[in-house]
């Protein structure tokens, strides 16, 4: 990513309110069952905290990663208030040192900043990060949400489907996958009716 959207994203967050709340997304709280006090999770593009700190209430190790210092600065403000710690890292996904990293646990949600050309380096690195036996929990927007104008970019081709996930993750065990069309409220930056899709991947 470029120093631009660093600053873009800076800005979108300098509010005091949180942009997308402070609720956990309502599809990883739906896979709670997968959980396990002491496991280690990868929360990526964490943002200000929701899902991060989440994971860590439920008694999982976790490791925040986000691009933008002022999102992670409400994401330890967070992680205060509600008397959880998790380890925080401010990177660039794409210039982040993956290496010999490995999670029980690792989830993005609404992480469709990476362009069609730096999507598959972005989900590699996804994969090559959670542990044998563990999982990937990915939540996106399909192509219709530019009808809704509801939350995401408004690029068509930063979208996901059904046939883009299965090849993508062909090499994992997908366990659940599921379009749907659902009302969501996510703070300011996410709210009302949503073209989603979810997907639980085993490797």
């Amino acid at each position: 990513m470029h120093e631009a959207d660093r600053a873009r994203w800076n800005e979108r967050f300098s509010g005091d309110d949180y942009l997308f709340g402070t609720q956990p997304n309502a599809f990883l709280v739906s896979q709670r069952h997968l959980l396990r006090r002491g496991q280690t999770a990868l929360s990526v593009a964490d943002g200000e905290g929701r899902n991060g700190v989440w994971l860590a209430e439920q008694g999982l190790d976790v490791l925040a990663v986000d691009f933008s210092e002022v999102a992670l600065a409400k994401s330890r403000r967070l992680a205060a208030e509600r008397g959880v710690r998790l380890a925080i890292e401010q990177a660039d996904l794409f210039a982040w040192n993956w290496e010999g990293r490995s999670f029980d646990l690792v989830v993005a949600i609404f992480i469709q900043f990476a362009t069609p050309a730096e999507r598959p380096i972005l989900f590699d690195r996804l994969k090559s990060a959670v542990r044998r036996g563990g999982h990937l929990l990915l939540q996106g927007y399909r192509p219709e949400q530019l009808q809704y104008k509801t939350g995401g970019p408004p690029q068509v081709e930063h979208m996901y489907t059904e046939e883009l996930l299965r090849t993508a993750f062909a090499d994992m065990q997908i366990v659940h996958l599921r379009a749907h069309d659902d009302v969501i409220q996510e703070g300011a930056g996410h709210g009302g009716m949503s073209a989603l899709i979810d997907m639980v991947a085993r490797k």
